[in-house]
């Protein structure tokens, strides 16, 4: 048999330093949100969508979505991006 199997596997794992993604559908946005109004991280924490800042909030395609509104310090998918743009939103 060889060495390697003998060895208990240790050593640094990183999972606890791991930063992921918050992901928010449109459609749930388009529940909460007002036309017009400003999306970040502090306003989706406040309404209780994501459960705290820390992370990457990433905004997802699924559901309808037609209000305009401004997402600012968000990552957003390809296709969130065109309904966002189709609805006369933006994003910064």
């Amino acid at each position: 048999m060889p060495l390697v199997r003998k060895i208990p596997k240790r050593g640094f794992n990183n999972a606890q330093f791991r930063v992921g993604f918050l992901s928010v559908n449109l459609g749930v946005l388009a529940e909460h949100f007002d036309a017009g109004l400003t999306v970040d991280a502090l306003s989706l924490v406040s309404k209780g969508l994501i459960p705290d800042k820390k992370g990457i909030v990433k905004i997802l395609g699924g559901g309808d979505f037609s209000k305009a509104l401004s997402f600012k310090g968000v990552a957003v998918s390809a296709s969130a991006m065109a309904k966002i743009e189709a609805a006369g939103g933006s994003v910064s």
